[in-house]
């Protein structure tokens, strides 16, 4: 992703979901992932599609089962 593609998905973050804290920080390598945090907390990655023309976004958010809260009647 470009610097400016980066720039307008995290604005569109920021904005879907009604928190200015989402950040997207750009790849430390070339073709490294790109990570998504929310007040510095890592919570998934970007991927950038392009299929024939076309291009999308997908936010991958992965959630640790031991990050669960536990429930009373679990």
């Amino acid at each position: 992703m470009t610097p400016l593609e980066i720039t307008r998905v995290e604005a569109y973050l920021q904005a879907t979901f009604g928190n200015g804290k989402i950040r997207i920080a750009p790849p430390k390598k070339r073709g490294g992932p790109i990570e998504v945090s929310i007040a510095g907390e890592f919570i998934g990655v970007i991927y950038r599609d392009d299929d024939e023309g076309e291009i999308s976004y997908s936010l991958n958010i992965s959630i640790l089962e031991e990050d669960l809260p536990t429930l009373a009647n679990s």
